[in-house]
């Protein structure tokens, strides 16, 4: 039995473990136009689930579990003129040999098919509209319909088999960190004053097409780290300044990694750059020693948040008690996002599923400032990969509107900072997978010492 038989004999037999004899469908996504039908983004990006389950990367395709534990691929039958405009391609045999299904037949049978099929079926949430749209016309009912009818079943399935990854899903997501590490040295030696972020993410979108491949979100690249996903115009980068790049390439099944880095674009930190640069590494440090199965990764990101606070309190901008301040979210005026996320087929794994992926279920996330956005609370097991990624940052609007109403005044020095108003914001980011020892990082060593960041820096020629 191949990979893509076994995943689906697994997912079949929870269901039914669980008293689910439904039909299951996974909708492949189609080409999206950019401005009008012909004229389409590329590189197409799959449905992660049909790549799980199927292993096709291509658009147009459709797979279904029938309830008896049989496999159906639904696709498009290449016609001449698809050949003239697309070059030769393969038939929907093929298509169905690869994703190890019992029958293939033609995307146009699909409608009929589910109409006449009896039984329930389930399916996950679709997060294109054409394919709510599509989707609701394949079942005869509306998009509101569709999207109400996802089975909570069916997800907490998906989750639980593709949160543990294997040896194999994990040798893909080193792949994906290999090139990701190239990337970041050749950014790192090219950086320097008078460089401008364009040019700098130039390079990165270069290095991911000759590799054949693409990057798994939109780089960040900028001097203004206290914007926590910052894209937006070209800026020269400037002496003194810190930049932050959060880059992650795919590998070509789709795997993601998840980096970010903070460098001096001069190449030497400033003795305050340094001093808020050695707390957030502490603090990754703390995070990844804590990491091991049976810890909860809440509990994880608390570890970083009282090194975060704990760290603050020694260069002077915090004071309290560490604990009681981290118990009521004082910390997050720097560090007001959480610690990490799931990492696999998605940079952010699975979260069209909502917060099944990181909680287990709906309704459970802290309403806290800060904690809110802690988007994997788990408590982890072997095989799961995540990102460890706490940052420091110096947002002037927020602490404007904090120090103004007086928030946890009894545990931040506001009189002490405005002098940091200007500073930007410092993140450190790694994948680590959980082990049954306690954890591993991921990938090549990518710079993230004071002393080997400041060797890399600048030594282009």
């Amino acid at each position: 039995m191949g990979i893509y038989a076994e995943r689906r004999e697994q997912l079949h037999r929870r269901l039914r473990e669980r008293g689910e004899a439904g039909r299951v469908l996974f909708a492949g996504h189609v080409l999206q136009p950019r401005n009008y039908g012909a004229n389409v983004y590329r590189p197409f990006r799959q449905n992660s689930h049909v790549a799980y389950y199927f292993g096709i990367y291509h658009p147009g395709f459709v797979g279904v579990l029938e309830a008896d534990g049989r496999s159906l691929l639904f696709g498009p039958q290449p016609t001449l003129e698809d050949v003239v405009w697309e070059g030769p391609l393969d038939a929907l045999e093929v298509w169905g040999q690869r994703a190890e299904v019992e029958e293939a037949h033609p995307i146009e049978d699909l409608e009929k098919w589910i109409r006449d099929a009896s039984g329930g079926w389930l399916h996950t949430r679709p997060y294109q509209a054409d394919l709510g749209m599509r989707m609701a016309r394949w079942f005869g009912c509306t998009t509101e319909a569709v999207m109400a009818g996802a089975s909570k079943i069916l997800s907490e399935e998906i989750v639980s088999q593709r949160l543990v990854k294997s040896a194999q899903e994990v040798a893909e997501i080193e792949r994906a960190l290999a090139m990701t590490a190239a990337g970041y040295e050749e950014v790192m030696r090219a950086l320097r004053p008078g460089v401008t972020t364009a040019s700098l993410i130039g390079r990165v979108m270069r290095r991911a097409y000759e590799e054949g491949v693409d990057v798994a979100y939109p780089p960040i690249i900028t001097s203004h780290g206290e914007i926590l996903h910052a894209h937006g115009d070209s800026e020269v980068l400037r002496d003194g300044r810190l930049l932050l790049m959060d880059m992650g390439f795919e590998a070509p099944s789709l795997y993601a990694s998840d980096i970010t880095r903070t460098m001096p674009i001069n190449g030497r930190f400033t003795p305050m750059q340094r001093d808020i640069y050695e707390v957030v590494l502490q603090a990754q440090s703390a995070a990844i020693a804590a990491i091991r199965p049976g810890i909860a990764y809440s509990e994880v990101h608390d570890i970083a948040c009282e090194a975060v606070a704990s760290g603050l309190v020694g260069v002077g901008l915090m004071k309290g008690d560490v604990k009681e301040a981290v118990a009521i979210g004082a910390h997050a005026l720097f560090f007001p996002h959480g610690l990490g996320h799931a990492l696999g087929l998605d940079v952010h794994d699975m979260e069209d599923l909502g917060d099944q992926v990181g909680y287990g279920g709906e309704g459970l996330r802290s309403a806290q400032f800060g904690r809110n956005f802690l988007r994997f609370a788990r408590t982890l097991e072997e095989g799961y990969v995540v990102t460890v990624e706490p940052g420091i940052y110096f947002i002037p609007a927020l602490i404007g509107q904090w120090k103004a109403e007086g928030r946890h005044a009894d545990f931040i020095a506001y009189d002490r900072l405005e002098a940091w108003l200007a500073f930007g914001g410092i993140r450190i980011e790694d994948d680590v997978w959980v082990t049954a020892q306690g954890s591993k990082v991921l990938g090549p060593v990518i710079p993230k010492q004071v002393e080997d960041i400041e060797a890399w820096v600048g030594t282009a020629a």
